[in-house]
């Protein structure tokens, strides 16, 4: 029997679409809730929203890096700093990024050794660590944002119609507030 690599070919479950009430019983004598599965329609739109994102973060990496040697990531981070004046907390930075800490601490780490980014003692307590962008940092920034927002335009925007990027805007922010309530040290959203 040939073994699936993770991460390649149908998920274990495709295809699976218990019909009404498949496992209600069991779960209404374990006292639980029964599973609201997934219609045609849901099901498509899921699959189509993983695929979609990992396709276009994947396709937008590697433009990044084939033209400018920048991963995504990378060059996330040199956007947020902009945002922030050139200076951010650790912490701040990896939630806003919706990464952890450590990942984050090694990636700053790279950038470092390519004069992207330092790492200085925050001013306002002298306990935490803040990311500083660089100047070269912010030449970097400037010559690939042309290079993300062509691609963002190429591979999203411009294949959405009217009122599409609104309502997929719209999606993706409640979808943000859901996963931020109750955690608001990872709002970065402005405004």
């Amino acid at each position: 029997m040939r073994r699936r690599r993770p991460g390649h070919g149908p998920h274990p479950g495709a295809g699976l679409t218990p019909g009404p009430g498949a496992g209600d019983e069991a779960a209404a004598e374990a006292g639980r809730t029964p599973t609201p599965w997934l219609d045609d329609d849901e099901q498509h739109a899921w699959r189509a929203l993983v695929l979609g994102s990992e396709l276009l973060f994947g396709r937008l990496n590697d433009e990044l890096e084939r033209r400018h040697g920048l991963t995504f990531t990378e060059y996330s981070i040199l956007v947020r700093l902009s945002e922030r004046d050139g200076r951010m907390r650790m912490a701040q930075l990896a939630d806003a990024l919706a990464h952890s800490r450590s990942r984050v601490t090694h990636t700053i780490k790279r950038m470092e050794g390519r004069q992207l980014v330092r790492r200085e003692d925050s001013p306002e307590d002298g306990r935490g660590v803040d990311a500083v962008m660089t100047e070269e940092g912010l030449a970097v920034l400037e010559r690939t944002a042309p290079t993300h927002v062509r691609g963002v335009r190429r591979h999203l925007l411009d294949l959405a119609g009217p009122g599409e990027v609104a309502a997929l805007g719209r999606v993706m922010d409640a979808v943000c507030d859901h996963l931020i309530a109750g955690h608001p040290e990872m709002e970065i959203r402005e405004g």
